[in-house]
């Protein structure tokens, strides 16, 4: 049979990785290795984002990963070690999103005053070879992640052991001028021990992509909605009603920041709102498939933003410790279930 998105499994694999941090970008590029050769470096995206190698915000980029984060840049490193890759090549794959705004990321994200629900859309080639990364870095904090082939871990869903969880909503900003790449500031937010730790993470650099944040810790009676780009980090606490995120800014300090809206993006988030209005629970809105052009949970091979989605988690807050669990697509039953970093 033809190996498509569709015929792979979409289990998604748990791998649990140890150690400092050249040698845990090491491991993970082990892991992704296969699915890397075998897709990301003959695609499109690839090819789009290798074009740019030779744009003048590169070098102030990598001086400002060296200067702050120079962990993140030993992650790196092992990265592109473990992948059998030039490391000019895994570092730009990893700014993708500061270099290209139709970098091929999406995502929705229903947030809550103590829950955040979230479908990770991404390249439909790497279905049934993404996981959920168990990290134990040395002289950091642990955190279970979901995880694409080739890349940093912390651009789509997380927890860590201090109760903090992330979901990470692609914006399509377009490119003004060099910082620091936004893959680079969400793998800090791991590290992060609450949400203004975060917050103030994310203010205390210059910033290149943009990029929402649902953010949410166990004991806070509210979650919160974090946009970020180059001009702003804007903070929207969700303390009632329940609010919808697709992947372009919304909030009124991003009113002037050039995006691109895609079709899907602008149509997932209005058939959300619709949905909320409605009453219908989080997991509901992200399995829906009622606009038939433009659907929340994105399966087909013909969506128009090139994405499929890859998993759904559902992070409950409510508890003394975060209670989470992780679907495949459009199932009703999860395949991993944790209590903090338990699994369950």
């Amino acid at each position: 049979m033809k190996d498509t998105p569709a015929s792979r499994t979409l289990e998604l694999a748990r791998f649990e990785i140890h150690g400092p941090h050249h040698d845990f970008g090491r491991a993970l590029g082990r892991w992704g290795a296969e699915a890397c050769h075998r897709h990301l470096v003959r695609s499109d995206a690839w090819a789009s984002i290798m074009a740019c190698r030779d744009l003048p915000e590169i070098p102030a980029m990598r001086a400002l990963l060296h200067q702050v984060f120079p962990w993140i840049e030993d992650e790196l490193a092992g990265l592109a070690e473990g992948l059998e890759l030039p490391p000019d090549e895994v570092f730009l794959w990893n700014c993708r999103g500061d270099l290209w705004s139709l970098a091929p990321d999406g995502c929705t994200t229903v947030l809550a005053p103590r829950r955040l629900s979230h479908n990770e859309d991404g390249d439909p080639g790497f279905a049934g070879a993404c996981g959920l990364i168990d990290a134990h870095p040395d002289d950091a904090p642990a955190f279970v992640s979901f995880a694409y082939p080739g890349s940093l871990p912390g651009h789509t869903f997380a927890v860590n052991d201090a109760g903090l969880a992330m979901t990470v909503n692609n914006i399509r900003a377009r490119r003004t001028g060099a910082g620091m790449p936004r893959m680079i500031l969400t793998r800090a937010l791991l590290a992060a021990g609450s949400v203004p730790e975060a917050v103030s993470i994310l203010r205390a650099n210059p910033r290149m992509g943009a990029f929402h944040l649902g953010l949410g810790q166990t004991g806070e009676s509210q979650t919160w909605s974090v946009e970020f780009s180059r001009a702003a980090v804007s903070v929207r606490p969700v303390s009632h009603t329940p609010m919808m995120h697709a992947n372009h800014a919304l909030h009124g300090a991003q009113a002037d920041l050039p995006q691109v809206i895609t079709d899907s993006s602008a149509r997932r988030q209005a058939r959300g709102e619709a949905l909320l209005a409605q009453g219908a629970e989080a997991l509901a809105i992200l399995a829906d498939t009622g606009d038939a052009a433009e659907p929340i949970l994105r399966r087909s091979p013909d969506d128009t933003d090139q994405e499929n989605t890859l998993a759904t988690a559902d992070i409950d807050l409510s508890g003394t410790s975060v209670r989470w669990a992780v679907y495949a697509p459009g199932a009703d039953t999860p395949h991993h279930r944790f209590e903090g970093l338990r699994r369950l």
